[in-house]
C-alpha cells in the first residue's frame, strides 16, 4: 500500500489544507471537490499543489503532522516550488 501527503490550494479562500490518504490522489480530491460537510466544503476551487508518497500511512500522517506544526505560509511556499 502506498500512502500519501498531500498540499491542496483554493484561489477562492486563499488557503491550503494539508491531509494525508491511502487513496489514489485523484479519488481523494474528488471527494475534496463533491458536496460535504468538512472544512474543504468552503471551496469548491481546490488544486493539488503538492505530494510525497510513503511506503506506509503512518509516514505520510507524520509528514502531515510535520508540515502542520511549522505554521508558516512561506515555509509552505518554499516546499511547493523545490518540488517543482
Amino acid at each position: 500500500m502506498v500512502a500519501h501527503f498531500y498540499i491542496l490550494f483554493s484561489p477562492s479562500l486563499d488557503r491550503f489544507y494539508i491531509g494525508h490518504t491511502t487513496e489514489a490522489l485523484e479519488e481523494r480530491l474528488r471527494k475534496h471537490l463533491t458536496d460535504h460537510r468538512g472544512w474543504t466544503a468552503r471551496a469548491k476551487d481546490w488544486t493539488l499543489v503538492h505530494t510525497e508518497a510513503f511506503p506506509e500511512k503512518a509516514a505520510a500522517y507524520r509528514r502531515e503532522l510535520e508540515v502542520k506544526r511549522w505554521k508558516s505560509r512561506t515555509r509552505i511556499n518554499e516546499l511547493i516550488k523545490a518540488a517543482r
